[in-house]
């Protein structure tokens, strides 16, 4: 079973300095599921890593992201999704909606992320809440 993967997971993961990232690197370290996300939330990650580490963090990200740490998925109607899953949520941004519409994809309920202020207020379409990773492990 994937792992669908916020950017404030990867930031904590990557950033020793933060407050999650104890929490963070054990839960990533202790499973052997995929982690995955979204193009938009690359684009995102790879900015506030940037932000927070400056290029030679960035570059930890990158090579993590060529090795297959961190999957990219994307498919054919994911802009669509997207966009309703938004539309239906305007304060989630596209970003968020992209990695709800990813876990719809992948029939998961589980996220890594530190944005309780937004995935605790979700679930999915049939009604299930979000298991929000490393907090409800």
């Amino acid at each position: 079973m994937s792992i669908v993967v916020d950017t404030s997971f990867v930031v904590a993961l990557i950033d020793t300095d933060d407050a999650h990232h104890g929490a963070a690197a054990r839960f990533f370290e202790a499973t052997d599921q995929d982690f995955v996300t979204t193009p938009l939330a690359l684009a995102e990650i790879d900015h506030f890593v940037g932000r927070v580490g400056g290029q030679s963090a960035q570059q930890v990200l990158w090579d993590n992201f060529d090795a297959g740490v961190f999957g990219l998925r994307w498919w054919a109607d994911g802009l669509r999704d997207m966009i309703a899953i938004a539309r239906e949520r305007p304060d989630l941004g596209l970003t968020d909606a992209s990695l709800i519409a990813l876990a719809a994809r992948l029939h998961t309920t589980r996220i890594a992320t530190l944005d309780f202020r937004h995935f605790r207020t979700l679930a999915t379409a049939d009604g299930r809440p979000f298991t929000l990773l490393p907090a409800d492990a």
